[in-house]
């Protein structure tokens, strides 16, 4: 062993004698993650959302109420979900907290932008106007979009094309990705519009000043669930319009988009989308 290598080495066992040193003072003041964090050049910009929620150990979440995806148990008010699921796995791995502020669909890209949450993590279907506007994640999911239709209505409608008439109006909520999809599908449908979360879009059709709500596949599945008495789902094993389903970041944060690119891709590879997919249509009657 020539000296250069060995004087390396003698000031590498040094440096490592001193790492510990250090850690045994510094006791219970400081976790040991923490310490590690310290003395590990991760490359992350200071600026990141990434370096961000683990510096202050909590991550802000935007969500909109869209079962199975997002919702409040009826009894007890607590959020559940398969996204909120996610999320909360998220921070848990992460070792932060998890705070979440519900939005409409509507606001849910500006809230984003203007810095009110760090992530959105309900569904939100992919549209190209809201890619301009928004950097999705992954995507987790995909999901096709359902027709809502009342019961006393059933006979009129056999085919998608029987919805492409003058006489037919659609029901929408102001925001979600099927808003601007109706006039490309069925471009000769009259279309009004409901604020709110996104099963408010199903009160016309109740009411019958609309013959069609137009919403994601399980959303509408156990709309019609909870009701019955009136609704029914047009051709409800024939998705139409597939897109991918996923969470959205701000642009410009490479760090943030990227980590959670790859962790997103981990959920879905090892089954746990499917899983809790599954999980939750069971929960609420869905499946």
């Amino acid at each position: 062993m020539n000296d250069r290598v060995s004087t390396s080495k003698r000031e590498f066992l040094k440096g490592a004698a001193m790492l510990g040193a250090a850690s045994g003072m510094a006791g219970a003041a400081m976790a040991p993650r923490e310490l590690l964090a310290q003395v590990l050049e991760t490359g992350v910009r200071e600026d990141s959302i990434l370096a961000k929620i683990r510096k202050e150990g909590v991550l802000r979440i935007g969500y909109s109420q869209t079962g199975p995806w997002f919702y409040k148990d009826a009894k007890s008010g607590e959020l559940g979900g398969i996204y909120k699921d996610v999320c909360d796995r998220l921070c848990r791995e992460l070792e932060i907290k998890a705070e979440y502020k519900e939005v409409t669909f509507a606001n849910a890209t500006v809230g984003l932008r203007r810095g009110d949450f760090d992530l959105y993590g309900s569904s939100l279907t992919y549209t190209m106007p809201r890619a301009l506007t928004v950097n999705y994640v992954g995507p987790l999911y995909s999901k096709g979009s359902l027709l809502l239709i009342h019961k006393d209505d059933a006979s009129r409608f056999k085919t998608l094309a029987d919805f492409n008439d003058p006489s037919v109006t659609f029901s929408i909520t102001a925001g979600a990705s099927e808003e601007a999809r109706i006039p490309i599908l069925w471009p000769k449908v009259k279309i009004i519009t409901t604020t709110g979360q996104v099963t408010l879009g199903a009160e016309p059709i109740r009411a019958k000043r609309a013959h069609a709500w137009m919403s994601g596949d399980s959303d509408v599945i156990l709309f019609a669930k909870r009701n019955a008495s009136w609704a029914a789902v047009f051709a409800p094993d024939q998705p139409i319009d597939k897109r991918p389903n996923t969470w959205a970041v701000r642009y410009g944060d490479a760090e943030w988009k990227a980590f959670l690119d790859f962790w997103g891709a981990f959920v879905v590879v090892n089954g746990e989308m499917d899983r809790l997919f599954k999980h939750h249509m069971e929960k609420l009657g869905g499946a």
